[in-house]
């Protein structure tokens, strides 16, 4: 069976997970890497022993490539991926699916036109206790989802923000704690719970406003397509990055997400252990261990011409949308319909 050939565009600190997955995998192998820094596209060249370019433009001149790995800075998400698009290649995004709407709007169209596949990393999605969650409460066991909660407190203190030259501003970041750090839960609470019609929140900088000009703590009332409701808390202010909480109240149980596990609480106060993402990882705990998972799965879509299991731009942008909604809502203190 042909091997895709991959490229990795942007070579900072989540693209180790991609080189790692890409090494790994039966369907693909790295054919080249790209970064504006070139001692960071040379060391990775070199660790995975492939080609490295400074300029992106090479990656997609290069007919060994399928598959175009995107894991730059935000703002470059969307322009980098209709390019990519528009040279012949498959494409993988890092989250966020980009930071304004006509982008997502050009990102389809470039889709469309090429037929090509992209796909967007809310690896999550794929965690076992993710996965579980998502079964029961589809097959109606639990009855109706009542409502869902989702908590994040992590801490970005300023060298975080000082040794970037594009986060903590709208421009470049497109948001803070809503766009970056909690977008993966907020996901996962539409994912689970069945799309948001509308939201009402507010944000503020509590902390660091002398250094970036993005929110650093966001709260919202989620209201649901199949009116359940929602409460969502983030903030970057907290001391240590704590296990994200996600809460679903359904009718005949609760599930709760929380430190790698799938809990269920039942209605007489017991409690057991559905499932849990088991494994340790070398990397970021907050990132997952499901990378893996959801970049094979992409290559064999591509391979199978299967595209059901891809995260679509569409089912992207139901985030994005989200964020914008909680951003309008603080800035005009109403309830926004999406």
């Amino acid at each position: 069976m042909k091997k895709l050939g991959v490229a990795i565009i942007g070579c900072g600190s989540i693209h180790k997970v991609h080189a790692d997955a890409i090494s790994k995998s039966e369907s693909a192998h790295l054919v080249c890497v790209a970064d504006v820094v070139e001692e960071r596209a040379q060391a990775t060249a070199s660790q995975y022993n492939c080609e490295w370019y400074s300029d992106y433009r090479k990656v997609l001149e290069n007919d060994s490539v399928d598959v175009v790995h995107i894991c730059t800075p935000h703002y470059l998400h969307a322009p980098m991926a209709v390019e990519a698009m528009n040279a012949g290649k498959h494409v993988l995004v890092e989250k966020p699916v980009a930071i304004h709407f006509d982008e997502v709007w050009k990102m389809i169209s470039s889709r469309d036109k090429n037929n090509r596949y992209i796909g967007i990393c809310f690896q999550n999605r794929f965690n076992p206790s993710s996965v579980k969650a998502k079964e029961m409460i589809d097959s109606g066991e639990l009855g109706p989802v009542m409502g869902i909660k989702g908590i994040v407190t992590w801490h970005r203190d300023e060298s975080y923000y000082t040794q970037s030259d594009w986060k903590g501003r709208f421009a470049t970041e497109g948001g803070g704690v809503l766009i970056n750090q909690s977008i993966h839960t907020i996901d996962l609470m539409q994912w689970l719970a069945g799309g948001v019609k509308a939201v009402r929140g507010s944000v503020s900088t509590r902390l660091l406003g002398n250094v970036i000009e993005v929110e650093d703590t966001a709260e919202a009332t989620m209201y649901f397509n199949n009116d359940a409701v929602g409460i969502f808390y983030a903030t970057n202010c907290y001391t240590f990055d704590s296990p994200v909480e996600i809460e679903v109240h359904c009718e005949k149980a609760r599930l709760r997400l929380y430190n790698d596990k799938l809990i269920v609480e039942k209605q007489d106060g017991s409690s057991y252990v559905v499932d849990e993402d088991t494994g340790n990882t070398k990397y970021k705990s907050y990132w997952g261990k499901s990378h893996g998972i959801l970049i094979e799965n992409f290559y064999n879509c591509i391979l199978n011409n299967e595209p059901k299991s891809v995260i679509s731009v569409e089912e992207a942008f139901e985030s994005l949308k989200i964020i914008d909604g909680i951003y309008k809502s603080a800035s005009t203190g109403n309830k926004i319909y999406l």
